[in-house]
């Protein structure tokens, strides 16, 4: 009976397949540490002010939320760098924000007064006024799902 000469096997799926699941156990390690700030269980809350005002008590920052306000002051420009529009916040809660929403890379909301409702998609950072939201927009870079406000049925991003 002939012998048949063995076909070599290729590696190259089993390495491709090892460097596929490491890339994928990278994202969800990224993942995991921009959101854990508000799954620690210190900052988890049944409404996203909620999650704001113990983000603010506990000094916590740098995590994306989705919430809304009243609000209560319009400030002119911040024209130092990337052009912001911004505007304070009051939640339902008491807390005051900062909403920088940057117009180079945006629409600006023309028109909003005060007393009028805002929705936010952003990233929230402390500080001892109540925090700032920001990347209230698309992401040029494509690096993170971006943020926006919304008012009166209309996005912002």
């Amino acid at each position: 009976m002939p012998v048949t000469p063995r076909k070599s096997v290729s590696r190259r799926p089993l390495a491709f397949l090892v460097v596929l699941l490491c890339l994928a156990g990278a994202v969800t390690a990224t993942i995991l540490s921009t959101t854990s700030a508000v799954s620690d269980g210190v900052l988890q809350a049944d409404t996203p002010e909620e999650t704001l005002r113990r983000a603010f008590d506990t000094r916590r920052g740098d995590f994306w939320v989705e919430a809304s306000g009243e609000v209560i002051d319009r400030l002119p420009d911040d024209l130092d760098g990337s052009r912001h529009q911004r505007m304070i916040v009051r939640l339902d809660t008491g807390q005051t924000l900062l909403i920088a929403h940057n117009i180079d890379i945006a629409p600006r909301v023309e028109g909003i007064e005060a007393g009028e409702r805002l929705t936010f998609r952003g990233e929230y950072v402390w500080n001892e006024k109540g925090g700032v939201i920001h990347w209230t927009h698309r992401d040029p870079g494509l690096r993170t799902p971006g943020g926006w406000l919304e008012w009166q049925g209309r996005r912002y991003r």
